[in-house]
């Protein structure tokens, strides 16, 4: 038993050190992760949308159902493949939580931290195109923005229209010498989103805490 049991022991490290060189994330980051993993599952081996949807802390996020929905997403689970699953194990988890891990501690060649800002934001594309179509169109953008101030009454549906016209107007400008004199750019690509975002500080700034974690520490909740 005890040969068992330290077998197992190793192969669970090992799984664990290649989990660490997927996403970044320390082994002691990783064995905390594991811990509300399995609260979260009910020591499952797969977590369901109803899983996450059962987090206190979720209940007020105004973009609450694109946050659950981004788990499942394969589009953020490194695969080739459009369309999402019905759950997802631990390594998936693992996966769409290493989207917020913030900044390593060692110094980052000026690729590499761009290399970080486009994965980070290509996550947040991925949030924000919810028909999966490779583009952001005004009214998915709109949606999110109002989503994101619904708390702030109509002020917050006034400000959102101001943010998301802003968006469009920049680009419009970006496609101006590609478009015709009676066109009208409604579609935000991948591209268009960097260039909207290239002053926001996205690679220190995107962590949570709704998992009764903070991305910054990573401890396993109470």
């Amino acid at each position: 038993m005890t040969v068992m049991g330290a077998s197992q022991s190793t192969r669970i490290e090992d799984e664990f050190q290649d989990l660490a060189d997927q996403t970044g994330f320390s082994l002691e980051q990783i064995v905390n992760l594991h811990k509300r993993f399995k609260q979260l599952s009910e020591n499952e081996e797969t977590i369901s949308r109803e899983n996450l949807e059962r987090i206190p802390a979720l209940e007020d996020n105004p973009i609450r159902a694109q946050i659950i929905e981004a788990f499942f997403d394969k589009r953020n689970l490194r695969q080739d493949a459009a369309g999402s699953l019905q759950e997802i194990g631990f390594a998936e988890f693992l996966m769409v939580m290493s989207h917020f891990r913030p900044l390593p501690p060692k110094v980052m060649t000026p690729e590499e931290r761009e290399h970080l800002r486009r994965k980070k934001l290509r996550f947040l594309f991925n949030m924000h195109d919810t028909d999966n179509d490779g583009t952001i169109t005004l009214e998915e953008y709109r949606k999110v923005v109002e989503d994101m101030l619904s708390k702030s009454g109509d002020m917050g549906l006034q400000t959102a229209e101001a943010i998301t016209d802003a968006a469009m107007l920049e680009v419009s400008k970006i496609n101006e010498s590609h478009m015709g004199p009676d066109e009208v750019y409604d579609r935000i690509t991948f591209e268009h989103f960097l260039e909207i975002l290239k002053s926001l500080e996205i690679e220190s700034k995107m962590h949570i805490r709704f998992l009764n974690m903070d991305t910054t520490t990573i401890r396993c909740g109470k």
